[in-house]
Order: C-alpha cells, then sequence, then structure tokens
C-alpha cells in the first residue's frame, strides 16, 4: 500500500492531513514544529540541525539535507535536490550512497526520459532504505510508482504543491501505487488539452488511473521508461509522430501505411504504434456535414498529421494537393500517397473544395500560413486542426460563410479511439468533447 507523506506549506494545512501516514513540517516554511494529531512527523531543517525547535518527546524523523548526520538518537533522513536536471544514475548513487543516515532521499528535476531512467536504475541499485523521485511534471510518475521505486514513502501536498511536480494527498490516496497511468509525448505540450480530456474520461468511466504530460526534448529511451514505469499507453504529438516509430516493437498496418503513429499502447512490455488521427480526421468532418467523396482537397503543411490527413482523404477519392515550405517533406509525401505537391506560390486556393491546415500555425507558430488565405470562398469548407482558439484561417472562413471543421472534434475523435485502445472503453468522444473550448 502506498505510503503518503503530507508536505504541509502552512499552519492551516494540518485540518487536511487526514488521508496521509506522515507529515512533514518544513521549518522554512512554517517556523516551529506544531502537533501533528500522532501521525509520524518528518521534520525538515533548511538551515544547520537544530534539537532545541523539536518539541519535547519528538520521536520522528529529521531531515538534515547533506549536512553530516547530528548527534542525535532520532532516525536521520538525508537529503539530495537538484533542481535542474538528474544526473546519471552512478552519479546519484554515489551521492546517496556518500550519505550517513537511516534513509537515502533525492529529488531531482525530471527534464527527458533519460532522468526517470536514472531514477528507476539508482532506486533499484542502492540496496538501502531509501526516497528517490523525479520533480517537474515529467516526474509525477515516480511519486505513484512507491514499490516499483522501493520507496519508503511518497510525498503529497495539502493546500499548494511544495515541489514541482507533486500531486495532492487525496488525489494519491485515490490513485494508489498500481494506477493506470496514460500520457502524452511532444514537445512543446503546454497548449495541449489531452490531459484534461483524457482525464474526464477516465473519470467518467470509473477508471483508476491518470494521464500526465511527458515533455522531453528528445525520445531517447522513451521506451524503455514506458515499459518500466508500467505506462499503459501514451499519445505522440509534435514533433515526434514519425520519430517514435524506431522505439516500437510494432506497428499496426494502418498507422504503417500514414508513416505517422499518435498513438502507443503497452501490452506486458510489447509496443504497438497506431493512428488515430484518421479517426479523429472522418469524425471532424462527418460532425460538420462535409462529404468528402471525390472532392479537391488542399492539405497545409507536410508533418505527422498531414500524413494522416492524405492518407484519409486519399481513401475517400479525393484529387490531393499538399503545399508548404518544406521542400523535402512536401513533394515526398504527396509521391508516397499519388498526391501532387505544389509550391505555395503557384496554388490558387479557391480551386478547392476543402482546405486543411495542418501546420502549427495559430497554436504554436504565430508565422504566415504558407498560402493567401484571404482567397477563400463562401463556398469552401475549411478544416484547422489546431483547436481551442479562432485562429487567422478559421476567422477568415467564417467571415467568409464557409464551412467550419471544427479541430476540437478531431482531437476528441482521436482521443476517444486512442482511450478505446488503451482501455477497451468505447464511445468516450461526447465526454472529452464537452471539456473542449
Amino acid at each position: 500500500m502506498m505510503r503518503i507523506c503530507a508536505s504541509v506549506s502552512s499552519a492551516e494545512d494540518l485540518a487536511g492531513i487526514g488521508d496521509a501516514d506522515m507529515v512533514e513540517i518544513r521549518l522554512d516554511l512554517l517556523g516551529e514544529v506544531p502537533d501533528t494529531g500522532g501521525k509520524e512527523t518528518l521534520v525538515t531543517f533548511r538551515d544547520p540541525f537544530d534539537p532545541s525547535v523539536l518539541p519535547e518527546g519528538f520521536s520522528g524523523i529529521v531531515d538534515v539535507g547533506e549536512e553530516d548526520r547530528p548527534d542525535t538518537k532520532l532516525r536521520v533522513l538525508a537529503s539530495h535536490h537538484d533542481f535542474e536536471g538528474t544526473p546519471e544514475s552512478e552519479r546519484l548513487l554515489s551521492v546517496l550512497n556518500g550519505m550517513d543516515a537511516d534513509i537515502r532521499k533525492s529529488a531531482t528535476a525530471v527534464r527527458d526520459f533519460r532522468d526517470l531512467m536514472s531514477i528507476r536504475d539508482a532506486a533499484a541499485s542502492i540496496g538501502k532504505r531509501h526516497v528517490i523521485l523525479g520533480m517537474c511534471p515529467m516526474g509525477t510518475v515516480t511519486r505513484i510508482r512507491q514499490e516499483l521505486l522501493g520507496n519508503e514513502f511518497s510525498f503529497g501536498y495539502v493546500g499548494e504543491p511544495t515541489a514541482p511536480g507533486q500531486l495532492s494527498v487525496s488525489e494519491m490516496r485515490a490513485l494508489g501505487d498500481d494506477c493506470m497511468v496514460l500520457g502524452i509525448i511532444g514537445n512543446p505540450l503546454s497548449k495541449s488539452m489531452s490531459p484534461k480530456m483524457q482525464n474526464a474520461a477516465l473519470a467518467e468511466a470509473g477508471i483508476n488511473g491518470i494521464y500526465l504530460p511527458f515533455e522531453s526534448p528528445n525520445l531517447d529511451q522513451c521506451d524503455e521508461a514506458i515499459r518500466a514505469y508500467g505506462i499503459r499507453g501514451v499519445n505522440v504529438t509534435v514533433p515526434y509522430k514519425q520519430g517514435i516509430m524506431d522505439h516500437l516493437d510494432r506497428i499496426d498496418r494502418d498507422a504503417s501505411a500514414v508513416g505517422a503513429v499518435n498513438t502507443v499502447v503497452n501490452e506486458n512490455g510489447i509496443l504497438t504504434g497506431y493512428n488515430t488521427d484518421v479517426i479523429g480526421i472522418r469524425r471532424a468532418l462527418e460532425e460538420c456535414g462535409f462529404e468528402a467523396e471525390d472532392r479537391r482537397v488542399l492539405v497545409l503543411g507536410s508533418g505527422g498529421a498531414a500524413r494522416a490527413c492524405v492518407h484519409c482523404m486519399s481513401g475517400y477519392g479525393c484529387d490531393v494537393t499538399v503545399t508548404g515550405r518544406n521542400r523535402e517533406t512536401g513533394p515526398e509525401l504527396a509521391k508516397e500517397f499519388g498526391a501532387t505537391f505544389r509550391e505555395p506560390k503557384s496554388v490558387s486556393v479557391m480551386m478547392y473544395d476543402l482546405v486543411v491546415n495542418c501546420t502549427p500555425v495559430g497554436m504554436y507558430s504565430d508565422g504566415p500560413y504558407p498560402v493567401n488565405i484571404t482567397s477563400i470562398k463562401s463556398e469552401q469548407t475549411v478544416f484547422d486542426m489546431v483547436y481551442g482558439k479562432e485562429t487567422p484561417i478559421v476567422a477568415e472562413a467564417r467571415a467568409k460563410g464557409c464551412r467550419i471543421a471544427d479541430g476540437a472534434d478531431m482531437l476528441a475523435g482521436q482521443g476517444a479511439a486512442s482511450f478505446e485502445l488503451w482501455t477497451g472503453v468505447p464511445d468516450m468522444f461526447s465526454t472529452m468533447r464537452s471539456v473542449l473550448p
């Protein structure tokens, strides 16, 4: 069973420690050691150890940081913090093994999957009582895998987080140590609505789980981390929909045909890649009433989302044109799917029934579109995969009276398909769509 230590940042927080097994009193925040209602208490010193601040008869644990072990009969926890990153496991082990303490603790910032693996490897090798945790959103998974890491306990907050990436005590108690973990891999992820959408679906389906962001500057060791931490599945977004394929054991036929993966399922350590973007595209077009068969389609962009779009539109028998500024991937994409590539300056936007924006313009980029969007006509349908805001191309289409396919419908459509792959629970489109703008 998960053992939770409540980190309190004010005296008022003590009213909310009921679900915790232990309480951490940080003297730099509270200044004194209050009554914790009989719960085992960890007193954290940020200044040199001073036993005079401890109440008479205190029998808990004292955290002395990286100071030498004090002359005390109390149990001593030594702790190491690194807010910049996580050292390689050998270095982390060296730091921890150099401590003279009953319990050795490290809390380090997690910036990529290699950091997660360093934490796992150090925890597996230390052979002494320990608490080894990752900070920041990407480190949250370490806080709900106590048994895996062999940690004595894990920390949760009451009131306000006392470390980046913390979950609340009540969240941790509800999740436990064996909850389903899902997530999204990408960079950046600051504007992603997938966590809100997928966590709503988990709650609606009554599944004990959490969906976390894994924002990483690279994919190094991502497959090892997914397996090591028992992550059931992940979505994959910009810029990794193609790169992730090199880290998988199997690739679904449709994903292979698209040449991009947006969903990974972990089945007992076997990682399989799928592409549910195609399902999302179909759903968005259905929701706006666009009949796609045998239409002329212009696709802006040549990344993973564009690949799914061209594949989907080709399946409808459409005459597809690809355009964009990348003179390598654009022509390659068009050739692969039997579409046509045109340089942006040679594209007449008004000649198409459907115009699809698969570029990040409007979401992560404020630059111009590759084509002149002011030439859009009222009889056209415009589909922007960017969601949650009225982008310039959507504003232009709305002003012209065009039919508009909503990127949020695509997001919910692909998300519901991914959710079913991970959980077996179908029909979560409405739940997911209801939490999106």
